[in-house]
Order: structure tokens, then C-alpha cells, then sequence
């Protein structure tokens, strides 16, 4: 018996993320509802400890061993961003093809939607041969001074 691909529905706020979550069968617990929420308002990638940190200074009394697992869980279905960076993993909330911005002073990333002109797209597919579909840019800078 062959798998059938099922079409779902992108995940662009807390809600979506929350039914995606009962739809793949998840428990949407407290600490998972925690995590989602913090994700989805903080709208920038943080580690498992600012996370952890930001939780329980908020009151909301969460372990570290859940934290990871339920990143972890969450990560792995697809629900929300996970992002490898030499000094440890980061994790913000899924939204549509979007590139980030990489702050090297605060070790921030942020995400940002950019929109190339259709001409470098064009030179991009000349100068490969590939038909572009989607894209993602890294940006790296300074936080400008006030």
C-alpha cells in the first residue's frame, strides 16, 4: 500500500501551529503551549536556554529536560524552525519562505522577507541552468549605533 502525500496547509501563525500539532496526533501540553506562544511572539530564533530562561522568568515554571524534548518534538515535525550554528542550535517559529538576518554583535537571528527583482532571479537561473522556485538569503551585519 502506497503512502499518500497529503497537502498541508502552511504554518504561518500560533494557531496553525497549535492544529498542526493535534493533527500529526501531538499533545499540545502546557509546556509545549508555552514554548509555541513564546516562539510565535518573540519573532526571533533563540536557543533552548534563552528560551528556558525567558519561560521561567515569565512565571511559567518549565525543566530544562522538557524544553529540549519538546523543541526537539516540535523541530522534527516540522512546526517550528530549527537553525545548526557552530555554537549550538536555535529554534523561532515557521512562517513562509523568508531569509534571515545574522546580527554578529548580539548573535541574533532575525527573520526578514525580501523579495529579489525578477532580472537577478533571471541571472541566478542563466548562470545555473536550475529554474528558481524559492529562495532564502543569509544576511550578516552590526547593529547600527543610535
Amino acid at each position: 500500500m502506497q503512502k499518500q502525500a497529503v497537502s498541508l496547509k502552511p504554518i504561518r501563525s500560533l494557531e496553525d501551529a497549535l492544529e498542526r500539532c493535534q493533527m500529526l496526533g501531538m499533545r499540545v501540553s502546557r509546556q509545549r503551549r508555552f514554548i509555541l506562544e513564546l516562539l510565535w511572539h518573540a519573532n526571533e530564533h533563540l536557543s533552548a536556554r534563552e528560551i528556558y530562561d525567558r519561560l521561567n522568568n515569565q512565571g511559567k515554571a518549565i525543566g530544562h529536560t522538557s524544553v529540549y524534548q519538546n523543541l526537539e518534538a516540535l523541530s522534527s515535525q516540522g512546526i517550528i524552525e530549527s537553525i545548526e550554528r557552530c555554537d549550538g542550535r536555535l529554534y523561532g517559529n515557521i512562517s513562509d519562505s523568508h531569509s534571515h538576518v545574522n546580527c554578529l554583535d548580539t548573535n541574533q537571528i532575525l527573520d526578514v522577507h525580501v523579495q529579489l527583482p525578477e532580472e537577478v532571479i533571471r541571472q541566478v537561473e542563466e548562470q545555473t541552468g536550475v529554474r528558481i522556485t524559492d529562495y532564502s538569503i543569509n544576511f550578516y551585519g552590526y547593529r547600527k549605533p543610535h
